[in-house]
């Protein structure tokens, strides 16, 4: 196959480039700073030469958007939002420009659109969306990618939970925090935690592309959510560290003004379910997070 990935120098854009191109396939990334061959400049804002790579493409990925792990003051904020609505903006411009258009088109979305959920279980049918700042940006950012049909583009948006890995992302923080024995429970720890292991992620990908009856919006999450508490006590003991000190709110609040961050990111309750992928016969190689940590540790 012919893969674009818009933004795919990150976390999850190395991850799948790795796993396609393992796989036989061609991989092309667009990024603000090409340094390879299958690199191409763009600036997620305006059409430029890499729109005639999408021609004749099977796969579009975007995954294109200011990383949350900042400081929501009104300046980041703007540009969490801009980066998302441009990119897929401009994405679907040159799509439609395209006379053999991509076969399909996954957009990067969010868990998170979803509310702060300790019991509900967030399935794609009966998931509650709210109304705040992280789950607007959600809204608003699958709405512009649902906005335009293209009836040859089947599209779907990637909804994902916390991706572990170890060359990146939110692991390689926890299992640091666990090492200097800081890893108890965050807040109260009875805020869920969905999450997903790197290769179930690669392989979800792919199962979708191969899927043609799959589109609109799937949960890309492990089916097995646990709450903060237990996730942090799995992780001690996979990792053989006998204690871990808990952090109370207070205390995540002066942490994340010294780290740039939010508390959102570590208090949030995210209880989501892959309802589609389960149902339609997708098998985790992780649906455990024990089984998840066993690999990575």
């Amino acid at each position: 196959m012919k893969i674009i990935i818009a933004a795919g120098t990150g976390f999850l854009g190395k991850n799948l480039e790795k796993y396609f191109t393992e796989k036989g396939n061609q991989v092309y990334i667009l990024t603000r700073n090409p340094k390879r061959k299958n690199e191409i400049l763009w600036d997620a804002k305006t059409l430029g030469e890499w729109k005639n790579l999408l021609e004749n493409s099977d796969v579009l990925i975007n995954l294109a958007g200011k990383s949350v792990d900042c400081r929501y003051t009104e300046k980041n904020k703007r540009e969490i939002y801009e980066s998302r609505i441009n990119s897929t903006k401009v994405l679907q411009q040159a799509v439609d420009n395209c006379t053999n258009k991509p076969k399909i088109w996954l957009n990067a979305s969010s868990a998170t659109i979803y509310v702060h959920s300790e019991k509900h279980l967030n399935t794609e049918e009966n998931g509650i969306i709210g109304d705040d700042f992280s789950m607007n940006i959600c809204k608003s950012w699958e709405k512009e990618f649902f906005k335009t049909e293209n009836p040859d583009t089947r599209k779907v948006a990637l909804r994902t939970s916390i991706v572990l890995g170890n060359n990146g992302g939110a692991f390689t923080k926890l299992r640091m925090i666990t090492k200097l024995g800081l890893g108890g429970k965050q807040g109260r720890g009875n805020q869920n935690v969905s999450w997903i292991h790197i290769d179930d992620f690669c392989r979800a990908v792919e199962w979708i592309i191969e899927n043609a009856n799959i589109s609109e919006e799937i949960n890309v999450t492990a089916p097995n959510p646990l709450n903060n508490e237990e996730f942090m006590r799995k992780l001690r003991k996979e990792m053989k560290i006998p204690f871990g000190l808990n952090a109370q709110v207070w205390q995540l609040e002066i942490a994340s003004i010294i780290l740039g961050t939010e508390t959102e990111l570590l208090l949030k309750s995210r209880n989501v379910y892959p309802e589609i992928l389960i149902q339609n016969g997708f098998q985790f190689l992780y649906p455990t997070v024990e089984k998840a940590f066993e690999n990575l540790l």
